[in-house]
């Protein structure tokens, strides 16, 4: 007993972390709170007893750990792939996609998925996807192709393109910071090409042939409101003094009158009613929670005695006069309005625009419309003036369904960015110097020939996943300096024997990366991850390199899931997937692309 108590007082520390960080996984996986806030609460309770003279970590193990270069390198990258955008460049490049797409399935899906690839191994894959989903949907609906078969593919070739180059994804530059910090070699630019080529290759083979029976038949339901096709959104419903359904029923009204409308739930004073609805008489300011197709708002809003909770506080004055455009857009997964309610986001205030409708791929609503939290995926049908409407188009928060308009693009900056572009790639790849310092000039000369302007470009960094890295670095150092990265890098060995085979190794830590991925963030993972497979390295004796590749492409091959990688989130809303279609169709293509690289990795890196 008494050793077990010496033991606890010796290795306090490296307790607080392993708890702090059981905790912050399961915050992640449990969405209790935004990612990036639970990586920095995370932190601040490690760095908590310091206040009382027991320091985790000392000054120089924080700055050391803050001394990464990837979050700066990373921004630098958001801030490249918004001056590609704003210039017009990857939208130039969509014009001639739709041109080059044809009207057949396989050759449309050749076309997005080579396109999608090659721009996102240069460039942040979310902008790509974000400025392709409305051009696919517009092409689905004039092709009469099915936009739930072209989604999840353009986002699967995103995320193999991005496994090309070094900068092709967040969690290399974070895996390559971290392992540099361990004394690892610097990975080059185009080190990771050879397998990334190979991973483009099956992913695109396995999608044109296995995926593309997998994936789902469904007509597309992110559609141009004035199409056929429908979506359906909650919405409510108050009934107005005098209502000429004052005192009947649902059935006998309401139902009636909109024969596609599904009643969820009728509360009163605040309450919801249990009476069945064919028996529940309505009263006055009686409120409706109703599941509605799109193209039957316009019915629901000319019902007389009914009064969409938007419009409550609007006159009817304000009502008549006011044009009806209508917008769907998707929340991006790392949007600043998830987890408020719609009676938080106040968007008449800030945008002049109303919230209409909800709609949530996974799951149904049983509550007050406006107390209703926001998540990533949903679509949101927003209405308001064309102003209005195209100031929300431009918020990084939404991603509209429609194609953009020209607003905001800087005409003639196109070729620009695109020559920066490419001039980057070739310093970072023959120069010689560290790629945080070629990104930062491409930066600049972003900003120097107005490719983008200074509050874009700070508006294009998505800050929220700077600080989940910030954060995880610091956790990362903790379990470093505790001794709990070795403490895991020992047990993992244990597990397979004293002196396990590489391979063995390589395939565990491939497979945990990828698993892991599919739970929580991908950044965290590469951080978490990248101190521990190092440490097992050293107690192996072998190359780090192997594992560290193994690494990258695991915490980059997330496809099992929506919400592992934030393109399948956005794909998720707009092609109206079940979450089960990405368990059919991703867990495959990630267990072949287990299997290539445990072959290929020693291979071309040997342990030796």
């Amino acid at each position: 007993m008494d050793t077990l108590v010496n033991s606890i007082s010796q290795h306090w520390d490296m307790a607080l972390v392993f708890i702090v960080l059981i905790l912050a996984g399961t915050a992640f996986i449990k969405e209790w709170m935004p990612p990036d806030m639970v990586a920095m609460f995370s932190l601040g309770i490690i760095l908590l007893p310091g206040i009382f003279g027991l320091p985790i970590l000392s000054t120089e193990d924080l700055t050391g750990a803050f001394s990464n270069p990837a979050p700066l390198t990373i921004a630098c990258m958001f801030i490249m792939s918004a001056g590609l955008e704003k210039s017009g460049c990857i939208r130039s490049l969509g014009a001639g996609f739709k041109k080059l797409a044809g009207h057949t399935e396989l050759r449309t899906l050749i076309t997005i998925m080579v396109v999608g690839a090659v721009l996102s191994a240069f460039v942040n894959n979310t902008p790509v996807v974000v400025v392709f989903l409305p051009i696919v949907l517009s092409l689905a609906k004039s092709s009469e192709l099915k936009s739930s078969r072209l989604l999840m593919p353009l986002s699967f070739a995103c995320i193999l393109g991005g496994t090309c180059t070094l900068t092709g994804s967040s969690t290399n530059l974070i895996i390559d910071g971290i392992a540099q910090k361990q004394n690892q070699e610097p990975f080059s630019m185009f080190e990771l090409t050879k397998l990334g080529i190979i991973y483009a290759a099956v992913g695109f083979v396995y999608m044109l042939t296995i995926g593309k029976k997998l994936l789902p038949k469904h007509d597309s339901m992110a559609v141009d409101l004035s199409g056929a096709e429908e979506r359906d959104f909650l919405t409510q419903v108050i009934v107005n003094s005098g209502s000429p359904m004052i005192g009947k029923t649902i059935t006998e009204t309401l139902s009636k009158a909109i024969k596609e409308a599904r009643v969820i739930e009728v509360r009163r004073r605040g309450v919801p009613i249990q009476t069945p609805l064919d028996e529940l008489t309505i009263e006055e300011r009686d409120r409706i929670l109703i599941s509605i197709h799109t193209d039957d708002f316009k019915e629901l809003k000319e019902t007389e005695g009914l009064r969409l909770t938007a419009y409550q506080n609007l006159k009817l004055e304000t009502l008549e006069k006011r044009p009806a455009v209508l917008l769907e857009g998707i929340i991006g997964p790392q949007s600043s309005i998830i987890g408020r309610t719609l009676k938080e986001l106040k968007f008449r205030q800030r945008f002049g625009v109303l919230i209409l409708g909800i709609h949530r791929q996974s799951g149904e609503f049983r509550r007050n419309f406006e107390d209703v939290k926001i998540h990533s995926g949903d679509t949101l049908l927003i209405e308001g003036p064309p102003q209005a409407i195209a100031r929300v188009k431009n918020e990084k928060d939404f991603v509209s369904l429609s194609e953009a308009s020209d607003t905001g693009i800087r005409k003639g900056k196109a070729l620009v960015a695109a020559l920066i572009t490419l001039a980057f790639v070739i310093a970072a790849s023959a120069s010689g110097q560290p790629i945080f310092v070629v990104a930062l000039l491409a930066s600049i000369a972003m900003l120097a020939t107005r490719c983008i302007d200074p509050s874009d470009a700070y508006n294009s960094v998505s800050w929220n996943i700077i600080f989940l890295i910030i954060g995880m670095l610091g956790i990362g150092k903790a379990m470093e300096v505790t001794g709990g990265a070795q403490f895991i890098a020992d047990g993992v060995i244990s597990i397979f024997g004293e002196t396990p085979k590489p391979i063995i190794i390589l395939a565990v830590v491939y497979l945990l990366s990828s698993v892991l991925t599919e739970l929580i963030s991908n950044n965290a993972v590469a951080v978490l991850l990248t101190p521990i497979v190092v440490g097992i390295s050293e107690t192996l004796g072998i190359d780090a390199r192997p594992l560290i590749v193994a690494m990258m492409f695991g915490c980059s091959a997330s496809f099992a899931t929506p919400i592992g990688y934030q393109t399948n989130t956005y794909v998720y809303g707009a092609g109206g997937y079940k979450f089960s279609d990405f368990v059919r169709v991703g867990v495959p293509l990630n267990l072949i692309l287990w299997l290539v690289a445990t072959l290929m990795i020693p291979i071309f890196w040997p342990f030796s």
